[in-house]
């Protein structure tokens, strides 16, 4: 049985959470309401403060959606409650990050700004060369920080770039100066 699947999903108190019978989830938080289909095969069962949830056979393709569907659910409940975040770092000579109004700014090397709008639902802040984005639906912060990231990625010589905080850029050697005699 899958481990993921088998662990219960906690519900904190404020959290609503509405499944239909097709298993078409709604989670309303202090955060926001959040939507989503889930697999349909899986079955989920409110017990108290927590949902289990079950799959019908063991045949490769419900093994496969039981870990997703609960991942999914449990993604919601945190989402709506604590949100989610991504922190992006600016590194390069000259690369500067700022907001105007809700809208990114970046001056990272081009012959112009490039500005980045935020979608409805999430958030981004500036604090020196650090960028985050933040929200309550997982999927969408990351999808943002990606195509934020995706503007200028880290280069691998100098390590200049939009990169995700903490992420390790493989450094490669420069030329080697000299001719060969």
């Amino acid at each position: 049985m899958s481990r993921i699947g088998r662990k219960p999903i906690p519900v904190p108190a404020g959290v609503e959470i509405k499944l239909s019978d097709t298993n078409f989830a709604t989670v309303k938080g202090p955060k926001g309401t959040l939507e989503q289909q889930l697999p349909p095969m899986l079955t989920f069962e409110r017990d108290g403060d927590v949902i289990n949830t079950t799959r019908p056979t063991e045949s490769k393709e419900h093994r496969s959606q039981h870990g997703l569907g609960r991942t999914l659910l449990d993604n919601m409940v945190v989402g709506v409650t604590t949100g989610f975040n991504k922190q992006l770092e600016v590194n390069g000579v000259g690369y500067k990050v700022a907001m105007q109004g809700k809208q990114l700014v970046l001056n990272v090397g081009y012959s112009h700004q490039v500005f980045v709008d935020p979608p409805a639902g999430l958030a981004i802040a500036v604090e020196g060369n650090k960028i985050t984005v933040s929200g309550s639906d997982k999927q969408r912060v990351g999808q943002l920080a990606a195509e934020i990231r995706e503007k200028r990625p880290p280069e691998p010589y100098k390590g200049k770039g939009i990169k995700y905080a903490g992420e390790v850029i493989r450094r490669k050697e420069g030329k080697t100066g000299g001719k060969k005699k």
